[in-house]
């Protein structure tokens, strides 16, 4: 059985709680690490496989992705697959939770540390919908936008189901011609396919992973400007 995750730290946000846990890996080899937020699960090292392959579907679609922004930076991973791409010059990552991007200048999970201490990464604490808005720090554009765990922005208030096309209209004007707007969903989304389409040519790309003995899908949206 599994040692339990023990909190490394906390915070109470206006989302909701916020926490970094760790427990020993189950093979003896190291630490796992779990990100919390809004008082959920979101995610943890032991299994990166999604965060890995939205980089890496993303970078294979962009063709010269210099300057590259990050939605989201949870525990690290999607950057730190960004920049193993050598054409990646600059990487600016936009995270909410300002208690996070702390933890990250602490270095108080590894690749975290890695992330924030790189010279070719900004972290910004701040809210990526008014970034893509143009009404925040940092200034597009970007070849390549890799958007993560469902932003906020994407969705009217009041109906999930029903994405907001002038933010997706303003995410894609941030982009640079022929470069790459990515966004992961934690399923098949439908509308936001269509929407996407409706403004210019977008891939869904379906990703399968196992975890704790059951099959998850995740799907991700890729539309070129």
């Amino acid at each position: 059985m599994d040692t339990p995750f023990e909190t490394i730290v906390s915070a109470t946000t206006p989302r909701g709680e916020i926490a970094l846990r760790e427990r020993p890996d189950p093979d003896g080899s190291g630490v796992v690490h779990e990100l919390v937020v809004a008082g959920v699960f979101a995610m943890d090292s032991l299994d990166t496989s999604i965060e890995v392959a939205l980089a890496q579907e993303a970078l294979a679609r962009t063709e010269a992705p210099a300057r590259v922004l990050v939605g989201g930076l949870g525990l690290g991973f999607t950057t730190w697959q960004v920049l193993k791409d050598k054409r990646v010059r600059h990487v600016d990552v936009v995270e909410i939770e300002e208690d996070l991007v702390g933890w990250a200048r602490l270095g108080l999970a590894p690749t975290l540390g890695l992330v924030a201490r790189h010279p070719r990464v900004t972290v910004h604490a701040g809210d990526v919908d008014r970034v893509l808005q143009g009404a925040a720090d940092p200034a597009g554009p970007w070849d390549l936008v890799l958007l993560d765990n469902g932003p906020r922005f994407l969705v009217r208030e009041g109906n999930e189901g029903l994405p907001r096309a002038d933010a997706l209209q303003a995410a894609l004007s941030r982009v640079t011609s022929g470069g790459v707007l990515a966004i992961w969903a934690a399923q098949r989304e439908p509308a936001l396919l269509a929407s996407l389409e409706a403004l210019a040519p977008t891939d869904e790309v379906l990703l399968e992973v196992e975890r704790e003995g059951r099959r998850l899908e995740y799907a991700l949206y890729l539309t070129r400007a």
